[in-house]
C-alpha cells in the first residue's frame, strides 16, 4: 500500500530515502528506548471546535519533546568509530536535548551549537545530558552554520534536527503510534519548522493510509516552509520572530521539502497570539504545559477551518522557559482583547 512517488537521485537502498519501510524499522528499533506517549481527549475541546480531537503527547516523551525519536534512531545507525569520533548538532533546544541524551546512552561526546536566545531551560538541560554547549548566533541557521565550521575542524559525526532520512523516521514514529492508539483520525495537525517531523508523519501515514490528510502549521513570524510550499520554491528568509523558538527555522531542508510537496496536504500559519492562547487554554483547562511550537498546531485548531471529524493534534513539546509566561498571558489577552 506503500505511495512510493518521492523518489530522488540518492534513493538508492533503505536508508538512503525516506520510505514506510524505514519509518517502521526505526519504530521497531525505538520501541524499547523512547516511550509511547498517550493519547488525551478533551471534551471541552470537542466541544469549542466542533470535532474530536486527539492530542499525541510529545511533551511527555524522553527530554520533553518528540526529538528524542529521530536522534536516537539516527545514532543507532553510526559505527563504533563514528561514535568515537563524537557527535555535533544544532538545535533551537529540543532536538539538543535529544541528541545529547542518545549520546549519552551510546558513551559518545556531544557537541550542540545553540542560538545565544535559547531559554536557559533547554540549555542547562542539555548540559545536564552532559553535552558541551555553545552559544552562538541570533537563531537557528547561525548556530548551524558555526557548527558546519566546526564540523569541517573535528570531523565528528553531524546530526541534523531535520534534513535527514534517519531523523526524518524517527519522528515518523510518532504517526505510527497514533494510528495504533486511534484508527479513526480523518487528519492529523503538525508544527513545521524545517521539516523532519511532518516529513516523517506524512510518509507514515500516506504508506498506511492515504486518505489520511496531514496538514502542516507554521508560525507566521518564521514561514519559510509556508512560503516555500505554495512558490514552489526554496525561500530563505532574512529573519524569524516567533515564540515559538523550537520552529523558528529560516530556510526549509533540501531533502524535507520534496518529501513536504509530495506528502502533505496543506500548510497554514498562526500569529503569535494565537500560539500564546493556545498555550495558556492548555494550561488552564489540561494542566499541561507546552511550548511555543508544541501548541502551534492546537493554535491552528482554534483559528482555522480544518474540515475533519476525527483530528489529531501534535503536542510536539513542553520545554518552555517559565519565566517567559507573563509575556505568554499578555499575548494571549490581546487576542481575545481584539477578537
Amino acid at each position: 500500500m506503500e505511495n512510493n512517488r518521492y523518489i530522488t537521485k540518492e534513493c538508492e537502498g533503505i536508508g538512503n530515502c525516506l520510505t514506510g519501510d524505514l519509518v517502521a524499522e526505526a519504530r521497531n528499533r525505538l520501541a524499547t528506548v523512547a516511550h509511547r506517549t498517550p493519547i488525551m481527549r478533551s471534551a471541552t475541546t470537542d466541544a469549542l471546535v466542533g470535532k474530536h480531537v486527539y492530542f499525541k503527547m510529545e511533551n511527555q516523551q524522553k527530554t520533553g519533546s518528540f526529538k528524542f525519536r529521530g536522534a536516537s534512531f539516527k545514532l543507532m545507525q553510526l559505527s563504533d568509530e563514528q561514535l568515537q569520533k563524537g557527535v555535533l548538532a544544532a538545535s533551537a533546544g529540543n532536538h539538543a536535548q535529544g541528541v545529547a541524551n542518545a549520546a549519552a546512552k551510546l558513551n559518545a561526546r556531544a557537541t550542540i551549537f545553540m542560538p545565544e536566545k535559547t531559554p536557559m531551560a533547554k540549555v542547562n538541560a542539555t548540559r545536564a545530558y552532559g553535552a558541551e554547549v555553545v552559544l552562538t548566533g541570533e537563531s537557528f541557521q547561525e548556530a548551524y552554520d558555526a557548527s558546519m565550521k566546526r564540523q569541517m575542524q573535528t570531523g565528528a559525526e553531524y546530526i541534523h534536527p531535520f534534513d535527514d532520512y534517519d531523523i526524518m523516521a524517527g519522528q515518523g514514529t510518532i504517526a505510527m503510534e497514533m494510528l495504533q492508539q486511534e484508527d479513526r483520525l480523518d487528519t492529523i495537525l503538525v508544527p513545521v519548522g524545517g521539516g523532519g517531523l511532518i516529513s516523517g508523519i506524512a510518509a507514515a501515514v500516506k504508506h498506511v493510509n492515504p486518505r489520511i490528510k496531514v496538514i502542516g502549521v507554521q508560525s507566521a513570524g518564521a514561514s519559510a516552509m509556508y512560503q516555500s510550499y505554495y512558490n514552489n520554491r526554496t525561500k530563505r528568509l532574512d529573519r524569524v520572530s516567533t515564540i515559538a523558538d523550537g520552529i523558528a527555522v529560516k530556510q526549509p531542508g533540501e531533502r524535507t521539502l520534496p518529501v513536504i510537496n509530495q506528502y502533505v496536504d496543506d500548510i497554514v500559519t498562526v500569529t503569535d497570539e494565537e500560539i500564546a492562547s493556545a498555550i495558556v487554554y492548555m494550561l488552564e483547562r489540561n494542566k499541561t504545559l507546552l511550548e511555543g511550537a508544541g501548541a502551534a498546531a492546537l493554535a491552528a485548531l482554534f483559528s482555522q477551518d480544518i474540515g475533519s471529524k476525527h483530528c489529531g493534534t501534535i503536542v510536539s513539546g513542553g520545554n518552555m522557559d517559565i519565566s517567559t509566561l507573563p509575556m505568554i498571558q499578555q499575548l494571549a489577552n490581546k487576542l481575545h482583547q481584539s477578537a
